[in-house]
């Protein structure tokens, strides 16, 4: 039998390092062997991870980040900032890296007007492949380090690449609105993210200066060769996992609703995991939900010359995890689907 791939949950006390666990332990050709961790270092995941309890993985200690090596792939599912000073040491040691975060995502000079702080490894930005497996398949077979996409950027990217190749979107900016639940925000416990502040509150959130706006405008850049200029606003709003966004961009003369949705059918026709609805589908989130699915729709309204495009996923798994693993399935040459789900959970 031949020899599972060594891996590494650096970061795995969050939400998306406990989903990268917990889909990983249905993974024939990975195993989980070490996990890391700060605050929580020197606990078992189980007692992090209740709903671990019962799998191997539930025994495993956290570890200091910095004291992880010997595996073969590490995952870095930690905050911004802290995955450019931990991924060097880990590729110079022969490990392949997945960064959750969006340490490599973008160019070193945009750095500090995004995530707030100079970029410490700018020499590896030029070497990172961004992981968005629909459209760069080919690029993340091979590579050391990935750039696993943020959850916002992702469904953008997938949405409008497509139409703006096809050239069914007209010039101007695009306009995206998203939103998110609880998760996205991450595990820390504040006021802000506390049951009475979130029940029944929706509202926007870091804008406009949000991270995932420079990254959705580089993505679409990376797959049509033309940059696109994107205002995007998140709203946080009282669930626990999903993202939907909304964009809308000046349709280009000739434009029609079965145009986009042909074009966007055509593009991901043998994709498993982009769900393209038919003219008159909505996307839904819920049927997302435990998923490494995408769902998407276009629409155009005649009236305004208006294209409307939407997209709802699981933000911790085709939006985190599930990606980052489909990533990984690439980089060991196995197939694409492997432990990822592709029916929801519901109701």
């Amino acid at each position: 039998m031949q020899a599972r791939t060594s891996v590494a949950v650096i970061g795995a006390s969050g939400y998306s390092g406990g989903e990268l666990v917990r889909l990983l332990l249905g993974h024939p050709s990975a195993a989980v062997t070490r996990v890391g961790g700060a605050s929580s270092a020197g606990s078992k995941l189980g007692e992090v991870h209740p709903h671990l309890l019962g799998s191997p993985a539930a025994e495993l200690v956290l570890e200091p980040a910095e004291e992880i090596e010997g595996v073969d792939v590490a995952f870095l599912a930690l905050p911004h900032g802290r995955s450019a000073e931990l991924a060097p040491m880990l590729l110079d040691a022969g490990t392949r890296v997945i960064d959750l975060a969006g340490d490599f995502r973008l160019p070193a000079s945009a750095y500090p007007e995004w995530y707030g702080f100079e970029h410490p490894a700018p020499a590896w930005l030029g070497k990172a492949v961004y992981g968005l497996p629909e459209l760069f398949r080919d690029q993340v077979s091979g590579a050391e380090l990935v750039a696993n996409p943020g959850c916002y950027p992702t469904p953008v990217a997938l949405g409008l690449s497509p139409l703006m190749l096809a050239g069914l979107l007209g010039p101007g900016p695009i306009i995206v609105d998203g939103k998110t639940g609880l998760s996205g925000a991450g595990r820390a416990a504040t006021e802000a993210l506390s049951y009475s502040a979130t029940e029944e509150s929706v509202r926007p959130y870091r804008f406009p200066a949000h991270q995932h706006t420079p990254e959705m405008e580089r993505s679409l850049e990376l797959a049509t060769g033309s940059a696109p200029n994107v205002s995007f606003v998140p709203h946080l709003v009282p669930s626990v996992r999903g993202v939907l966004i909304t964009a809308y961009a000046r349709a280009a003369a000739g434009s029609t609703t079965a145009t986009l949705t042909d074009a966007l059918a055509a593009a991901y026709a043998a994709e498993p995991f982009v769900r393209v609805l038919p003219a008159g589908g909505m996307v839904d989130t819920k049927r997302t939900r435990g998923t490494n699915v995408v769902e998407l729709q276009a629409v155009v309204d005649p009236r305004t010359g208006t294209a409307v495009v939407a997209g709802a996923l699981d933000n911790l798994v085709k939006g985190a995890a599930g990606q980052a693993i489909q990533n990984l399935n690439l980089m060991l040459g196995v197939d694409e689907t492997t432990a990822l789900p592709t029916t929801a959970v519901y109701p």
